[in-house]
């Protein structure tokens, strides 16, 4: 599987997918942070209490919330850990059956098919094998020279525009192909509204 990188990658159609409650039933990324511990899960909660009410009121950002999450539940958790743990429970991850039978059909027609999603690598480079992704966009957690997370993120939170730029950035400029996007929230919009052709909430808005 190709991972993010800068160089281009030429290819005619490109089908970008989002992942939690486009490609899943549900979010994904706090049923793995309990998988991993429900104690350390819920201390984490009340350490971002501050911020995640913030975000709720509109007073913090998403990234905001989301690092102070993280720092709380994951700092100085081992990378390779995490990725032993994730190899196993993806397998538990409840996907959308109409979602997966579009990725297998753009799959079969030889499209490059893309992960795209805010939440972290600790587990969605298991879950882009497991689903046969030709890449990965998403959210990179930083680690120290010991393999360690620091808690911190490596870029930016890829949300909103920050997908979209990650796409350009990885196959060049927009006419250069032909994209199709999948999604289900706000933060997939700018796929959405970039696309030649889109599916939203599993329904075709640009067929």
């Amino acid at each position: 599987m190709a991972t993010q990188s800068q160089f281009p990658v030429p290819a005619r159609v490109i089908a970008a997918f989002d992942f939690d409650g486009t490609l899943t039933q549900r979010d994904t990324f706090v049923p793995f942070l309990a998988h991993l511990s429900w104690t350390r899960l819920l201390g984490a909660l009340l350490q971002a209490a501050p911020a995640l009410t913030g975000f709720a009121v509109r007073l913090r950002s998403n990234e905001y919330a989301k690092m102070a999450l993280c720092r709380a539940a994951l700092k100085g958790r081992s990378r390779a850990e995490l990725a032993h743990v994730a190899r196993a429970w993806v397998h538990t991850i409840p996907l959308r059956p109409t979602l997966v039978e579009r990725l297998r059909w753009h799959q079969q027609r030889g499209d490059h098919c893309v992960l795209v999603s805010a939440s972290p690598d600790i587990y969605l480079e298991e879950v882009s094998r497991y689903l046969g992704f030709d890449d990965l966009i998403c959210t990179r957690m930083a680690v120290d020279g010991q393999g360690r997370l620091t808690g911190g993120f490596d870029g930016a939170n890829c949300w909103g525009p920050e997908k979209m730029r990650r796409l350009i950035e990885r196959f060049g400029s927009q006419d250069q192909y032909e994209l199709h996007a999948y999604g289900d929230s706000r933060g997939d919009q700018w796929m959405i509204d970039a696309a030649q052709h889109a599916w939203y909430r599993g329904q075709a808005v640009k067929p």
